[in-house]
């Protein structure tokens, strides 16, 4: 049966393969989708389709439920990318495929499983380029990725800055205490003195989150091409799905930091951050992480804490290593792996990422250039 989708996503369908070496798979609606796999162990937020939907508004997607014996095993947010004239689609899943449960004993060859169908459907059955971008594990070797290499993929492009930041969030306060960097440590006992209060918001209360970004942005002049646009989206997902949580830390009764923060799954996710002028000399942003691992031990069954990566900046390398400390991993995300048996799918699927990353990089240079001049700009009207 087909999977095959002219639209953003594609009315639930169940496609039971007798093949030994392919799981039974069926696509969900959107919504059907964010509920299923909220309890998922690697669940993350580019897999969710409320994400997906406002990231990249120009894409069709087909959530992929994978199962056996009427069990679900993972699942796949594939986006499908159709190149110009229609001459081939891109199949991509970022961040997946992902297990219902990575402590399972035979974990890696349920993650092999769901590999092996999604190539049968969309690379042998539907001639497209499929491109699966692993999540970060703590080891430069990651193991998704070496999956990938046995079965033909092939590594293309990666990111500019790949490595990631995550912390250990499973330990009691006095030992992650411990474990932070001497500096980072030191800064935060600095913020618990200095008449910090820590909250956890309600979901409406994320144009407080709104304002204080946007004042940060026009104040700090950085080049944004997050994905900032979707939280107030993924804010008014409802109860029963992975939605993220939102925090702020308060000195007296003004916000001087907030956050946006994945909590599902066994790996939280820091999505957002934004300060508040005064947050640098109260140390806030130490403050607000240190109570942010805190809640994510006490209230969630995640055992890291991803902070994601630096984009080049020293600050942040040092800001994150400090929070790692002796307990977390630094590690690189592996470049996107691809994998196509049709000629043109092959080719053209290529160019298109080459072509990508030129414009990437030229936008990013363009970019860059304006805002150091409105820097200098804005310098020169203080002086």
């Amino acid at each position: 049966m087909s999977l095959t989708s002219q639209t953003p996503f594609v009315a639930p369908r169940t496609v039971v393969d007798e093949r030994a070496d392919i799981l039974d798979y069926r696509v969900l609606d959107g919504e059907e989708w964010d509920r299923a796999i909220a309890g998922f162990d690697g669940v993350c937020q580019e897999q969710l389709f409320a994400y997906a939907q406002l990231r990249w508004p120009g894409v069709a997607l087909e959530p992929v439920l994978f199962s056996q014996g009427g069990r679900a095993l993972g699942g796949a947010l594939v986006m499908l990318q159709r190149l110009p004239l229609g001459l081939a689609t891109i199949a991509l899943v970022k961040w997946g495929p992902f297990l219902a449960d990575n402590q399972a004993g035979d974990a890696e060859g349920r993650m092999a499983w769901i590999i092996d169908t999604l190539v049968a459907e969309y690379v042998n059955r539907r001639g497209m380029m499929v491109s699966i971008m692993p999540k970060v594990e703590a080891s430069e070797d990651n193991r998704v990725a070496a999956m990938l290499a046995e079965r033909g993929f092939r590594p293309g492009v990666g990111v500019r800055y790949p490595l990631r930041y995550v912390v250990d969030v499973t330990l009691d306060d006095d030992t992650r205490m411990a474990a932070f960097g001497q500096k980072w440590r030191y800064n935060l006992r600095k913020s618990l003195k200095a008449g910090l209060d820590f909250e956890m918001a309600a979901p409406h209360e994320v144009e407080r989150f709104m304002a204080l970004y946007q004042a940060m942005s026009e104040r700090k002049l950085f080049p944004d091409f997050s994905g900032i646009a979707t939280v107030e989206g993924l804010m008014a997902m409802p109860e029963g799905t992975a939605r993220p949580e939102l925090f702020f830390v308060r000195h007296g009764e003004k916000t001087v930091a907030g956050a946006v923060i994945f909590t599902a799954g066994d790996t939280a996710c820091y999505l957002y951050g934004a300060t508040d002028d005064a947050a640098l000399d109260l140390r806030a942003g130490y403050f607000l992480h240190w109570h942010i691992i805190r809640w994510l031990r006490d209230n969630s069954r995640a055992k890291l804490y991803d902070l994601g990566g630096t984009d080049g900046f020293a600050g942040l390398h040092q800001f994150k290593s400090g929070m790692v400390g002796e307990a977390g991993h630094i590690s690189p995300l592996p470049p996107v792996m691809n994998h196509a048996t049709h000629w043109r799918a092959h080719a053209m699927g290529a160019a298109a990422y080459k072509g990508r990353e030129i414009l990437t990089r030229s936008r990013d240079a363009v970019l860059a250039a304006r805002l150091d001049l409105q820097r200098r700009f804005k310098r020169g009207v203080k002086a």
